[in-house]
């Protein structure tokens, strides 16, 4: 092949970058138990003490709004809420140098039409999917390269 210049295809080259940026431990995702609820508080609510119970729960303040994510089970009478929400935690820890590891999570499930909701922590991220559409969400990813711990349920 002299003078010639062999180039891969596009989507050999994407795949390298890909494996090359999230690295192979990252390609693991696992679905936690139970299912849970994106909730709206006032901005100036109080840290409310029934979400802050269990394996998972997160609460964010901004100037509009007090978030919380927690188990459905958990959320108080009246509070408004978003309920169905199904967690896929990407095995961590990730390095914080890792570029494209939701991109290639919501890339495939945006392409399918499926909704999600994410969250990030120290460690690692989340995408929350409605339980509605979880077994499309988990073929989806399994599709794109990921292995999913506990998706048997």
């Amino acid at each position: 092949m002299h003078g010639k210049l062999f180039r891969l295809p596009a989507s050999v080259r994407l795949a390298l970058q890909r494996k090359e940026r999230m690295g192979e431990g990252t390609r693991k995702l696992e679905l936690l138990p139970g299912v849970f609820a994106v909730c709206r508080l006032d901005n100036n609510a109080g840290l409310p003490d029934w979400a802050m119970n269990g394996l998972f729960f997160s609460i964010t303040r901004t100037a509009e709004e007090l978030s919380v994510v927690c188990p459905d089970a958990q959320v108080a009478p009246g509070v408004q809420k978003e309920t169905g929400w199904r967690v896929l935690m990407v095995r961590g820890p990730l390095d914080f140098c890792l570029t494209g590891v939701l991109a290639s999570l919501v890339g495939p499930l945006a392409g399918k039409g499926i909704s999600i909701f994410s969250l990030s922590t120290f460690d690692t991220d989340y995408v929350m999917v409605k339980h509605e559409q979880l077994k499309e969400a988990i073929r989806t990813l399994e599709s794109a390269g990921y292995d999913v711990k506990g998706a048997c349920e």
